[in-house]
């Protein structure tokens, strides 16, 4: 399982058998999420509303790294 970042008590992730379209997963103290990248597309969301909000923050910031190593990854 890639972790792409920890930051701000979130781990950003995928799973080494993933399937399209490229999304992540984040993780907290207190839930999960799954975000697809292309359009930033709340799958699944058991967060709080503020960490959901500061959670998609941190994606739109890294979303081009996110993407380039889902790509290195699965090529």
């Amino acid at each position: 399982m890639p972790t792409l970042l920890n930051q701000n008590g979130f781990k950003f992730f995928f799973y080494a058998n993933e399937h399209e379209p490229k999304h992540i997963h984040i993780t907290n103290g207190s839930g999960f999420a799954k975000v697809e990248l292309e359009d930033l597309k709340i799958v699944q969301d058991y967060l709080k509303p503020k960490d959901l909000k500061m959670a998609l923050k941190i994606v739109k910031e890294n979303k081009e790294k996110f993407e380039r190593i889902w790509n290195e990854w699965f090529s």
